[in-house]
């Protein structure tokens, strides 16, 4: 068994975690700007939000950031099963993460989907699908509060007991 100290790891890393955290950030405030409600409710008229009330611009960072965030999603995985594995091992609370990201980024890959003039959803699809994509947001914000208050992490060190997994850091 690897000792967690001796891998270097990106699953631990703590710039990986701002990365995250800040596309995580980023994909809310431009999936707020695609509805479009920062010029409905004056957030672009504040100084320096101006550029909120352009939708176009909005989309293509939000798409950016998707990308970003797939990618970070490949590198991790990719991490995880090379070496990672060996050294550390997923608890519940992750998977409960992966499975609503993963269904975010379905229902969005069908968002983009939709976009394309030659593919044409019927209104209720269209209408489930853009549901779907903000309810599992929804549910992961939520989720990832509770966890961040209940201390637990994606991963833990292989052999390590968790007798109480309230109390996992």
């Amino acid at each position: 068994m690897i000792k967690p100290d001796a891998y270097p790891s990106l699953i631990n890393s703590r710039f990986i975690k701002v990365i995250y955290l800040s596309l995580l950030i980023i994909m809310t405030f431009t999936g707020f700007g695609q509805m479009p409600i920062f010029k409905r409710y004056y957030l672009a008229d504040l100084p320096g939000f101006g550029w909120t009330a352009d939708y176009y611009l909005t989309h293509y960072i939000h798409y950016l950031g998707a990308a970003i965030l797939i990618g970070l999603f490949c590198l991790l995985l990719v991490d995880y099963f090379l070496m990672g594995r060996r050294a550390f091992r997923l608890i519940f609370a992750s998977y409960i993460r992966i499975f609503l990201l993963a269904v975010i980024v379905l229902t969005g890959i069908f968002r983009v989907l939709k976009n394309f003039p030659e593919i044409v959803f019927s209104p209720g699809f269209t209408i489930l699908i853009d549901t779907a994509h903000f309810g599992f947001v929804l549910i992961l914000f939520i989720m990832a509060m509770i966890f961040k208050g209940l201390k637990m992490a994606w991963v833990v060190p292989k052999g390590e007991r968790i007798s109480n997994p309230i109390k996992i850091h």
